[in-house]
This record gives C-alpha cells, structure tokens and sequence, in this order.
C-alpha cells in the first residue's frame, strides 16, 4: 500500500477508525435464516487415505423452514467427513428446493471435536448458491454460520444465520 492510498483510506473512513482502533472490537449480529431437517442414509467409509478415514454420508431429503422461506431437501447429496485422531472435518455439498420451485445449492464446511471439558464442538459454515434472477439472491452474497443438531431418526438439523 503506498503512502497515497493510506491518506485516501484515511480521508474516506476519517477519524472514526483511527478510534475505533483502540476499542475493543464489537461481535458481528446474527439474523437466523433458516432451519434444515435432513435425512440422511447409510454411512459408507471410503478407508485411511493418509490423510484420514474419508466416510460418505448420503443425503436422502427432508425439509427446511425459515422466516422468509422454506421448502424441501432434495435428495442426491451427500457429506463428506475427513475423520483424523478427535476430529473431523466436513463437507456437505447438496440442494434444496423453495416451495415456490427456486433450486439453491449448499456446501457447507465444517468441524466436528469431540471431547474435551466442552464435550463436542461441533459448527459449519454453509455457502449458498440462488440463481442471480431470484429472490434469493441475495444469499449468494452473505456469509452463513449454522450450529447443527442431531435430529430425529438419524438425521441432522442445521440452525443457520446470516452474518450482519
């Protein structure tokens, strides 16, 4: 960064940030978004890749419901867990489908530990993609965080919020 672009982000943001410097950073808010109930099949484990147990977990359906949305699960995706010693990382890589026929596809990461004084820690971050001319386009720019829970039946539920 050159010494003119830092007198320009000075000049735009002004005083107030060099302030802000010195406080003590405010958490961002959370509006929730949505609630995911999906079903899910048998595990399958692909083995010890060097890396890691790879499990597959197929994602058979289910539904979801939000204040502004909801709608169905759809099936044929799965989550893809990379088990190591206490944890495992994961990535979830399905769709769903508004009850107003809108398809939006999920990737969702994650981390699940287990143990500790805590006993599971267990959270994801889902990234949304809506088509460009939908309402729900505006989820393909945010960020989401999502605690997930274990549902009824084997399945899983996801809480997830936008970040503000």
């Amino acid at each position: 960064m050159t010494m003119l672009s830092n007198v320009n982000v000075n000049a735009q943001f002004g005083a107030g940030a060099a302030q802000q410097q010195n406080a003590e950073p405010k958490a961002p808010e959370l509006e929730y978004v949505l609630r995911l109930n999906v079903a899910l099949g048998q595990a399958f484990t692909v083995g010890d890749t060097g890396k890691g147990v790879r499990t597959v977990i197929p994602i058979t359906g289910g539904t979801f419901e939000g204040p502004d949305m909801k709608g169905e699960v759809l099936p044929g995706g799965a989550d893809y867990q990379m088990r190591y010693d206490d944890r495992s990382e994961i990535e979830a890589i399905y769709c769903i489908r508004t009850d107003d026929g809108v398809s939006i596809h999920i990737r969702n990461y994650g981390i699940i530990k287990m143990g500790g004084q805590g006993g599971m820690y267990f959270r994801c971050a889902p990234k949304f993609e809506a088509p460009k001319d939908s309402k729900y386009a505006w989820m393909n720019e945010c960020l989401f965080l999502c605690q997930p829970g274990f549902g009824a039946g084997g399945g899983i539920t996801l809480d997830v919020w936008k970040v503000k």
